[in-house]
């Protein structure tokens, strides 16, 4: 796992999905962590979501698979992306992905935290607002990303 400077704590990355659905964001996401080399967990609220997730990332495009599992696939520690609904990190990950409504116990020991919440539900643009302020209170590093009208990403915090 890449080093982290504890005083500071991880990176935090909000993205404010608005034009693009999870699974249009996710995999591309996933894939650049993977390019970096670091390994990946991916929380979500339950294990049907975690199915889910699996399954989409199997097939979300023709010509390709990014490498994952889950606790009911085995081998853990070996999964280069691991799916889940508890705060275990049995890879070591570099990077951990909150999404779907997942709620972290704790963000120390990575290198960088990202939370994905759909701009279309309310409720969960109102969990993210309150992550945002639980988190700046504590004097955390973190950036709001929003998507523009062409899709791209803009920094907007």
């Amino acid at each position: 796992m890449p080093a982290t400077d504890e005083e500071s704590g991880p990176e935090i990355l909000f993205y404010h999905l608005e034009r693009a659905r999870l699974m249009d964001v996710l995999p591309a996401l996933l894939e650049k962590s993977l390019q970096r080399n670091w390994r990946v967990v991916v929380q979500v609220a339950n294990k049907k979501q975690v199915e889910d997730i699996s399954n989409s990332l199997w097939t979300f495009r023709d010509d390709s698979f990014l490498p994952h599992g889950t606790s009911r696939d085995g081998f853990e520690r070996e999964q280069p992306v691991f799916l889940t609904d508890g705060d275990e990190n049995p890879n070591e990950a570099a990077i951990r992905f909150f999404i779907e409504g997942a709620e972290p116990e704790q963000v120390e020991g990575y290198e960088r935290i990202v939370y994905l919440f759909n701009g279309h539900d309310e409720q969960a643009v109102i969990k993210a607002r309150k992550q945002w302020k639980r988190l700046a209170d504590a004097g955390a590093k973190a950036t709001y990303w929003a998507q523009n009208e062409r899709g791209g990403w803009e920094k907007k915090a």
